[in-house]
Protein backbone atom coordinates (compact mmCIF):
# COMPACT_ATOMS: atom_id res chain seq x y z
CA UNK A 1 0.00 0.00 0.00
CA UNK A 2 1.53 3.22 -0.73
CA UNK A 3 2.21 6.01 1.74
CA UNK A 4 -1.04 8.55 0.57
CA UNK A 5 -3.54 5.08 1.31
CA UNK A 6 -1.98 5.03 4.28
CA UNK A 7 -2.93 8.68 5.14
CA UNK A 8 -6.23 8.03 3.93
CA UNK A 9 -7.13 5.95 6.33
CA UNK A 10 -5.38 7.33 8.83
CA UNK A 11 -7.95 9.91 8.22
CA UNK A 12 -10.99 7.59 8.00
CA UNK A 13 -10.47 5.69 11.08
CA UNK A 14 -10.60 8.53 13.56
CA UNK A 15 -13.25 10.70 11.60
CA UNK A 16 -15.52 7.50 11.75
CA UNK A 17 -15.10 7.35 15.23
CA UNK A 18 -16.50 11.16 15.79
CA UNK A 19 -19.14 10.16 13.31
CA UNK A 20 -20.47 7.38 15.39
CA UNK A 21 -20.16 9.84 18.35
CA UNK A 22 -21.88 12.42 16.56
CA UNK A 23 -24.86 9.85 15.48
CA UNK A 24 -24.73 8.61 19.36
CA UNK A 25 -24.64 12.37 20.30
CA UNK A 26 -28.11 13.57 17.96
CA UNK A 27 -29.60 10.26 19.39
CA UNK A 28 -29.06 11.13 23.23
CA UNK A 29 -30.33 14.71 22.55
CA UNK A 30 -33.23 13.59 20.95
CA UNK A 31 -34.45 11.53 23.74
CA UNK A 32 -35.26 15.01 25.62
CA UNK A 33 -38.45 15.71 23.68
CA UNK A 34 -41.68 14.02 22.63
CA UNK A 35 -41.49 9.97 21.83
CA UNK A 36 -43.60 9.42 18.53
CA UNK A 37 -43.16 7.84 15.28
CA UNK A 38 -40.29 10.17 13.36
CA UNK A 39 -38.55 10.13 16.48
CA UNK A 40 -38.26 6.13 16.52
CA UNK A 41 -37.62 6.28 12.44
CA UNK A 42 -34.59 8.85 13.42
CA UNK A 43 -33.06 7.04 16.00
CA UNK A 44 -33.47 3.96 13.91
CA UNK A 45 -31.91 5.89 11.11
CA UNK A 46 -28.84 7.00 13.41
CA UNK A 47 -28.65 3.71 14.98
CA UNK A 48 -27.80 2.31 11.31
CA UNK A 49 -25.37 5.03 10.71
CA UNK A 50 -23.65 4.43 13.29
CA UNK A 51 -23.27 1.19 12.32
CA UNK A 52 -21.73 2.18 8.23
CA UNK A 53 -19.43 4.25 10.38
CA UNK A 54 -18.26 1.28 12.56
CA UNK A 55 -17.39 -0.67 9.22
CA UNK A 56 -15.65 2.01 7.54
CA UNK A 57 -13.53 2.24 11.00
CA UNK A 58 -12.96 -0.95 10.94
CA UNK A 59 -11.98 -1.25 6.99
CA UNK A 60 -9.60 1.12 7.69
CA UNK A 61 -7.96 -0.10 10.52
CA UNK A 62 -7.52 -3.45 8.94
CA UNK A 63 -6.51 -2.03 5.72
CA UNK A 64 -3.43 0.04 7.72
CA UNK A 65 -2.56 -3.52 8.85
CA UNK A 66 -2.74 -5.79 5.90
CA UNK A 67 0.04 -5.83 3.08
CA UNK A 68 -1.35 -7.47 0.80
CA UNK A 69 -5.33 -6.57 -0.19
CA UNK A 70 -4.65 -2.76 1.92
CA UNK A 71 -5.68 -0.99 -1.07
CA UNK A 72 -8.65 -2.64 -1.49
CA UNK A 73 -9.76 -2.36 1.97
CA UNK A 74 -9.23 0.91 1.87
CA UNK A 75 -11.15 1.71 -0.85
CA UNK A 76 -14.08 -0.09 0.58
CA UNK A 77 -13.45 1.66 3.58
CA UNK A 78 -13.44 5.06 1.98
CA UNK A 79 -16.81 3.91 0.19
CA UNK A 80 -18.32 2.71 3.05
CA UNK A 81 -17.57 6.64 4.46
CA UNK A 82 -19.30 8.14 2.03
CA UNK A 83 -22.00 6.47 2.17
CA UNK A 84 -22.27 7.11 6.24
CA UNK A 85 -22.08 10.66 5.35
CA UNK A 86 -25.04 10.46 2.96
CA UNK A 87 -26.93 8.44 5.45
CA UNK A 88 -26.01 11.28 8.29
CA UNK A 89 -27.09 13.86 5.82
CA UNK A 90 -30.74 12.12 5.28
CA UNK A 91 -30.81 12.03 8.76
CA UNK A 92 -30.16 15.69 9.39
CA UNK A 93 -32.90 16.52 6.58
CA UNK A 94 -35.61 13.83 8.37
CA UNK A 95 -35.02 15.24 11.68
CA UNK A 96 -35.10 19.09 10.50
CA UNK A 97 -38.69 18.21 9.22
CA UNK A 98 -39.85 16.88 12.04
CA UNK A 99 -39.58 19.18 14.85
CA UNK A 100 -41.95 21.04 15.39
Amino acid sequence: MTSSAQSLSAHILPTSATMIGVCMTVMSIGHLGPRDDMRLLIDRLLALDALVFLASALLSFISMRSHSSGAKLEAWGEMIFIAGLALLALGAVTLAFALR
